[in-house]
């Protein structure tokens, strides 16, 4: 069975960081896309950010364009999500997830595994 698990979400203070990550098993995702979405309390789940099969392309989410940063160590079969002057606005369940294609893509559909999901909640 393919299983995506993440870890270290938290609770931190606004403009705190966090790095999140992704170890995926059951199978390899070094030739496909990778991304990271999140949910925060009566929304919609949202993209993140994406990253392809090499990790030389990212994509962001406008929120958080500048101050979080996607990224991939295929030798480790690992997901990143490094998560810089966070705001109480970040607030979500964040989840990682696998495509099916090696592009990125910040479409939910292209996405077939999905984790549990790991808490990160910012006071102010």
């Amino acid at each position: 069975q393919v299983e995506l698990v993440e870890s270290g979400g938290g609770l931190v203070q606004a403009g705190d960081s966090l790095r999140l990550s992704c170890a995926p098993s059951g199978r390899t995702f070094s030739e496909y896309a990778m991304g990271w979405f999140r949910q925060a309390p009566g929304k919609e789940r949202e993209f993140v950010a994406g990253i392809n099969w090499s990790g030389g392309f990212r994509r962001y989410a406008d929120s958080v364009q500048g101050r979080f940063t996607i990224s991939r160590d295929n030798a480790k079969s690992t997901v990143y999500l490094q998560m810089n002057s966070l705001k109480p606005e970040d607030t979500a369940v964040y989840y990682c997830a696998g495509a099916t294609s090696g592009g990125v893509t910040v479409r939910e559909r292209d996405y077939t595994y999905w984790g549990r999901g790991t808490q990160v909640t910012v006071s102010s």
